[in-house]
């Protein structure tokens, strides 16, 4: 049964992804167009991504600051979408990927230079330095959810009663919810890092190839994860 939460978050994020896709045709339509789209029109179409990017991170660090633990077993997302998912969203390096395919694809007159090829390099390093500085305090708050105190907790419920056991354990969650929340935040900042960094270093009609790819992938992987999902559940009923 879904949380006030998670029916909140819901509702947004339906929501959310059915704008993504109305700009996706947008973008497209612009990258078709690209001879006769002016470059103002282009960077008023990239603030509009980006201002809709940081839509979604003000509301999901609304909701996480009332219950993190939703976000790593997110309701609003199929199990394909989850799949993808790394510290309750997608993984900063693979943006990295992503252009790199774009870049196999590009005519000559869209190529990168050489000084922006240096600083994508720059902040593919920086990025993935921070993917293992995260990755490392996971496995730290891992280790310590399975720690001797936690399993003296688990203990302290299971042969105190009354109130006493209930206000040790919920301050024990509570301080593992704290960490968590840090660490979510912390890797939706990476995300946000990268994706500023990646759209400063390209020009605009290469920031719209790039937007168009990140959202047909996100718009397309929910897609294709509701079609299995509801095929998987009608041999099921």
């Amino acid at each position: 049964m879904r949380n006030r939460i998670e029916e909140k978050f819901l509702e947004f994020y339906d929501s959310w992804i059915f704008q993504l896709e109305q700009y996706l045709h947008q973008l497209i339509t612009a990258h078709n167009n690209n001879n006769t789209t002016s470059e103002i029109e282009l960077r008023g179409l990239i603030s509009k991504l980006t201002t809709h990017h940081k839509a979604y991170y003000t509301a999901k660090w609304a909701a996480i600051g009332e219950d993190v633990l939703a976000f790593f077993g997110p309701v609003w997302l199929n199990p394909l979408e989850k799949s993808c998912f790394w510290l309750t969203g997608w993984k900063p390096s693979s943006a990295f990927r992503m252009l790199d395919r774009l870049r196999k694809s590009w005519r000559p007159t869209v190529v990168l230079e050489e000084a922006q090829v240096k600083k994508l390099e720059e902040l593919r390093v920086r990025t993935r330095f921070d993917e293992e500085k995260l990755e490392r305090e996971m496995e730290r708050y891992q280790v310590a959810m399975a720690d001797r105190k936690m399993m003296e907790l688990a203990r302290v419920g299971c042969h105190v009663g009354g109130g006493e056991s209930a206000v040790v354990i919920e301050a024990a969650v509570k301080g593992l919810a704290t960490r968590l929340e840090k660490m979510v935040k912390a890797a939706d900042c990476v995300r946000l890092k990268t994706l500023k960094g990646i759209l400063d270093t390209l020009a605009p009609p290469q920031c719209v190839e790039f937007l168009a790819a990140a959202a047909a992938f996100q718009v397309q992987l929910r897609r294709w994860g509701n079609e299995r999902h509801n095929v998987t559940h009608s041999y099921g009923s």
